[in-house]
């Protein structure tokens, strides 16, 4: 694969999700991932089902492209060839707990003593600095700790963890933008750094409008369903057999849509004139919509809204995500080579002089490339590993 980050080398003590999530990035991106793996067991997400042909759906999906060398390190000789390993790459990547690498002798301070060029992300639940660093994290952890939960769901309804794992996603995806800086960075200096991402943090930094309106009006934002708390009409509203979703973003979009619905009345009505009275009087209006896009039926409504230019769409499944021409288009859903069936989401970064592979290769199996690893980057492959 050709790319941004071509020979690049990654060494990957991560597992899971957040972890693997960053180093899949990076692999997309063209950089070569060396995921350090227990003997026998390997990243616990192998044992993670659905199951295809005896492997790990939810692994794959993950980790294909890698490359997986098999070490014990708590064996001497082991450690060893994993430091050496780590004297010749770019990256160190882990999700451990804080201190967890310390006690193995493979932690920053550490490392950088013989590779003062090492990048060293570190991926956790609290980072590793703050009174609570060593408390363990989930993804429902930092979602409930960093307020994204009392911002989802019904209005009263009971708390709703959202449907995708963005305490771990994000966390990924901020390591990615971590290491991708830091690299950035060393080709200016020469040197390496440490780059700590905290799960919490991340969830946070995504709490956008909910900060400035807390602060602006002093009033808890609470979940608001599928509605947008500062625009107005911009949610999902019910039709005679589906629901679909409508964002009125500006006054030429209000007027388009008031023209679709036969509404041009409320164009410019003392209540619903401009985007803050709509949103004041937000309840009112949701009534009066939500009885006309109930005289029509979802792929009806979808035709006369895009016929208006009003920006909407059907609520896909995932299956239809699957189907989307738009998504397929843009090499979104790629087939994997080896297993027949199973297909992994592409590389959402599009690039002119990135290579765009229409196949994701195969996750590897457990140690598969000791042989190939070891002996490449310092001759001393020992096969009884």
């Amino acid at each position: 694969m050709s790319g941004p980050l071509d020979n690049t080398m990654v060494i990957d003590f991560t597992r899971v999700l957040a972890g693997p999530y960053c180093t899949m990035i990076l692999h997309n991106l063209g950089a070569e991932i060396i995921k350090i793996e227990k003997v026998v067991t390997g990243d616990d997400a192998r044992s993670f089902g659905p199951f295809i042909d005896n492997r790990s759906a939810y692994f794959a999906s993950l980790n294909y492209g890698k490359k997986s060398v098999a070490l014990n390190l708590k064996n001497e000789d082991d450690l060893e060839q994993c430091k050496k390993l780590i004297e010749k790459a770019d990256v160190v990547v882990e999700n451990f707990r804080p201190g967890t690498m310390n006690k193995l002798g493979l932690g920053y301070n550490e490392l950088k003593i013989k590779n003062p060029e090492l990048i060293y992300a570190a991926i956790s639940g609290f980072g590793h600095s703050g009174p609570e660093s060593q408390e363990p994290a989930y993804d429902m952890i930092v979602q409930g700790r960093g307020g994204i939960m009392s911002l989802t769901g019904e209005s009263d309804g009971t708390p709703v963890r959202v449907g995708a794992s963005i305490g771990d996603i994000t966390a990924g995806i901020y390591g990615a933008v971590g290491i991708i800086s830091a690299l950035f960075q060393r080709n200016k200096t020469g040197q390496g750094q440490k780059v700590d991402i905290a799960m919490l943090d991340c969830q946070v930094s995504i709490l956008e409008n909910a900060i400035a309106r807390y602060v602006a009006t002093g009033e808890i934002p609470g979940p608001l369903g599928s509605r947008h708390p500062s625009i107005t009409p911009f949610q999902a509203f019910k039709t005679k057999d589906s629901w679909l979703i409508i964002a009125v973003g500006n006054e030429k979009h209000w007027e388009h849509f008031c023209q679709a619905l036969n509404l041009t009345h409320l164009i410019n009505s003392q209540l619903f004139g401009s985007n803050k009275k709509r949103t004041e009087n937000q309840a009112k209006l949701e009534k009066i919509i939500t009885k006309k896009t109930r005289e029509y039926t979802a792929e009806k409504l979808l035709e006369v809204l895009k016929r208006h230019n009003v920006p909407c769409t059907k609520i896909n499944s995932i299956a239809d995500v699957l189907n989307d021409p738009q998504v397929i288009a843009r090499n979104m859903i790629k087939d994997m080579d080896s297993i027949d069936g199973f297909k992994v989401a592409g590389n959402p970064i599009k690039m002119s002089k990135l290579t765009e592979n229409y196949k994701a290769v195969r996750p590897p199996k457990i140690g598969e490339h000791n042989e190939e690893i070891l002996n490449k980057y310092i001759n001393s492959y020992n096969s009884s590993l």
